[in-house]
């Protein structure tokens, strides 16, 4: 499944990259028609503008000679290119050819876009100073590229996730945590899309509709109103597993999409006091609401925070791009950090109203609510990359006892739920029927999530392991004289 997805996804992409080309490629078979080689320095010529040496004709000689001269080039820009032969391309191997297509799209397509956030969202790019040494030494010079190298790769898939989960904070309960099963309701690329094309996405039906009408929704309007090429199908996605490769493929090509917006200056001025004046009469709105719903009932002021962010996310439409601006704190104008500042203190107040709220539901729900969010929260956060081994698994285990003892109380908890009843002496609801079907998709999604989760957790106490292993067999490297000398280091063993 996963090997057929990556296929249709990569040939799709390879596609919409070679309808550049002069003349146009178009690819039927991906691992029939790379063993000519034309098929990789067409696509190298247009990702990087250069023109490439090659064989014209198609005799096997003449094949191999331009896939070598693609692997070259690729070597060239300092790519890694583990267990990739020629032999194996021009023998047409699934796992070989999808993992040099892989290596091609991260470097000239994620990674060049992402690079453009690295700075925004202080990851460590080639580009930043505080990612490079400036006194390199030439005897470990090649070590430490290869290990910025591989820092910055990891940064970019951080950089397009956080741009992502930017994307979508703007639209309240809509949360991305990962480029797998985050996806699967396709409510984060409906989300994505009205953000940067307000007007075209209604959130709160997409919520009430299946994972699959959703997603077949987000690609029909991506490419007709944003002209994004379809890389995924909705089967793809709706699956326990989706294959993250292909999620990262397709969703870097609405940063593409992002960046080509065209911005003029006055307009964006013009823009952030229409948004400033907005968001201070929010408010007053928000302010004058509290103090009159202060003694009412908490089913009456569910209702009443409902109609305000009904209210809310319907006006804010008309700003969301000047709120998402995708520039760093350093180019903004003193307008925009003020508009910045007001956006988070206003979402600051709704969250702080929201959490009161939580906190008033009627027992049992109140530590069901409490536990989710505690889930959540942990969830949410990322792993802890810390340079002493020793502390490191000391805080995996720690993590992996309090996830493990939540999680056992997660069938418990969804039972109380499901048979919570509804209605007090005088039957009347106690709870929006909304906040008990948010509560239960919050379930879902813990459940579809929690597995990868706990195995990173795993994978992360692991590795800390191993380090600390590596760390203390470094020790024994030294010479040690005396009895009482050797007997210590066991003991500390």
């Amino acid at each position: 499944q996963r090997e057929f997805t990556q296929k249709k996804t990569f040939t799709s992409w390879i596609n919409s990259i070679l309808a550049k080309h002069t003349p146009p490629y178009v690819v039927s078979d991906l691992y029939t028609d790379i063993q000519q080689g034309h098929l990789l320095l067409d696509l190298l010529e247009v990702l990087s503008g250069q023109h490439l040496p090659r064989e014209k004709g198609f005799n096997t000689f003449q094949c191999r000679s331009n896939i070598e001269n693609a692997l070259t080039f690729l070597k060239s820009r300092s790519l890694k290119l583990i267990n990739i032969h020629v032999a194996d391309i021009i023998e047409g191997k699934p796992s070989i050819v999808l993992g040099l297509i892989w290596t091609i799209i991260f470097h000239f397509h994620i990674e060049e876009l992402a690079r453009t956030l690295a700075c925004t969202y202080n990851q460590p790019s080639l580009d930043c100073s505080s990612a490079t040494d400036s006194s390199p030494k030439p005897s470990r010079s090649a070590k430490k590229s290869a290990k910025i190298k591989e820092r910055w790769k990891m940064s970019a898939t951080k950089a397009l996730l956080l741009w992502a989960k930017e994307q979508c904070s703007l639209h309240g309960s809509v949360s991305v945590t990962d480029f797998k099963s985050s996806w699967r309701s396709g409510l984060a690329f409906l989300a994505i899309i009205q953000t940067l094309k307000p007007g075209l996405v209604d959130l709160e039906k997409a919520k009430a509709r299946s994972n699959k009408e959703n997603l077949k929704e987000a690609f029909r309007i991506a490419e007709l109103e944003l002209n994004i090429p379809r890389l995924l199908e909705p089967e793809d996605v709706d699956i326990v597993n989706p294959d993250e490769k292909s999620i990262m493929t397709y969703v870097a090509q609405f940063l593409q999409y992002s960046k080509n917006l065209p911005e003029s200056e006055e307009d964006m001025q013009e823009k952030v006091r229409e948004a400033m004046g907005w968001l201070a009469a929010q408010e007053k709105k928000l302010a004058k609401l509290l103090v009159e719903t202060e003694n009412e009932t908490y089913y009456q002021k569910c209702k009443e925070m409902m109609s305000f962010m009904e209210t809310f996310n319907q006006e804010k439409t008309p700003f969301l791009p000047v709120l998402s601006s995708k520039r760093g704190e350093a180019e903004l104008s003193e307008g925009q950090q003020q508009m910045r500042e007001e956006w988070d203190k206003v979402i600051s107040q709704i969250n702080e109203w929201k959490a009161k709220l939580d906190q008033m539901l009627p027992s049992p729900l109140d530590s069901i609510e409490a536990w989710l969010q505690e889930v959540e929260r942990l969830q949410a956060e990322d792993l802890p990359d810390l340079q002493d081994p020793f502390k490191a698994m000391s805080l995996f285990r720690e993590i992996i006892v309090i996830f493990k003892g939540l999680m056992d109380c997660f069938d418990s908890h969804l039972d109380t739920l499901q048979s919570f009843k509804n209605e007090d002496e005088k039957n009347m609801p106690l709870v929006l029927p909304e906040k008990l079907e948010e509560m239960k998709r919050r379930f879902s999604n813990i459940h579809s999530t929690s597995p990868s989760i706990f195995l990173e957790y795993h994978y992360g106490l692991c590795s800390a392991i191993a380090n600390e292993v590596k760390l203390k067999l470094n020790i024994w490297d030294v010479k040690y004289g005396a009895k009482e000398s050797v007997e210590s280091l066991l003991e500390n063993w």
